[in-house]
């Protein structure tokens, strides 16, 4: 059976892995991973619309993985639309980059599921097999984080390399152009982020676990037994 401090530990650290699995699930379920705002360039073209003008053409877009939503301004007032990733707009994205984002992510979900299973089997007892154990739990630990940190590159990758927020901005646009003004990524993709932080505390918490505390010994004082006090 495990001490009371390293149970103390892997509780903590179950804990810690079940947190990241539902905000990976959160991240990928909510559509705010980027915002930005967008520019009607064919109507600002048509009209030579001035700085105070400019106004009229900007409109502003949000999406996730799996869906998101546009406000087009040319001029005439806002007009909201929604649209989905899939099956049709990821043809006109790279399909390859956004399909191994979304399988980076679900790889991350199965294992913080494995290593909440493993730091319950620490906290209840000592495993035999060392892949159950605390190295076992560092190896899933790592993987988890580290497919995090690859679908959040890969995601930074998809939007500044492969301009992935003017892509969809122009999806099925025949007619108008939209320029990007202005990005920013939000709380979605923090939130993966924070997920893979929680793998990293996650990897401190079970190394401490390894740390063997000193034990504190009581010195039993022995008594000196004079020839008087037999007497007695």
């Amino acid at each position: 059976m495990p001490g009371c401090f390293k149970k103390t530990l892997f509780s903590l650290a179950s804990i810690i892995s079940f947190a990241s699995f539902i905000v990976i699930l959160a991240a990928m379920g909510t559509q705010r991973w980027m915002t930005g705002k967008i520019l009607c360039k064919t109507g600002v073209d048509l009209v030579n619309a001035t700085d105070p003008e400019l106004v009229k053409f900007i409109g502003d877009i949000y999406y996730g993985l799996f869906q998101g939503g546009k406000t087009r301004q040319c001029g005439l007032g806002g007009r909201r639309s929604k649209f989905t990733i899939f099956p049709h707009m990821v043809k006109k994205l790279n399909t390859g980059l956004h399909v191994m984002i979304i399988m980076f992510l679900c790889a991350a979900l199965s294992f913080s599921l494995v290593s909440f299973g493993f730091c319950i089997l620490n906290a209840i007892k000592v495993p035999y097999r060392a892949v159950k154990g605390p190295a076992g739990l560092c190896l899933w630990n790592f993987l988890a984080g580290g497919l995090i940190v690859l679908a959040v590159t890969s995601f930074i990758a998809a939007v500044k390399l492969h301009r992935l927020t003017e892509r969809i901005a122009n999806f099925r646009e025949n007619v108008f152009q939209f320029v990007i003004l202005e990005e920013q990524f939000e709380d979605s993709f923090w939130l993966c982020v924070a997920s893979a932080t929680a793998h990293a505390v996650n990897l401190l918490v079970i190394a401490t676990s390894w740390i063997n505390f000193p034990k504190i010994k009581t010195k039993t004082e022995e008594a000196n037994v004079a020839p008087e006090d037999i007497m007695y």
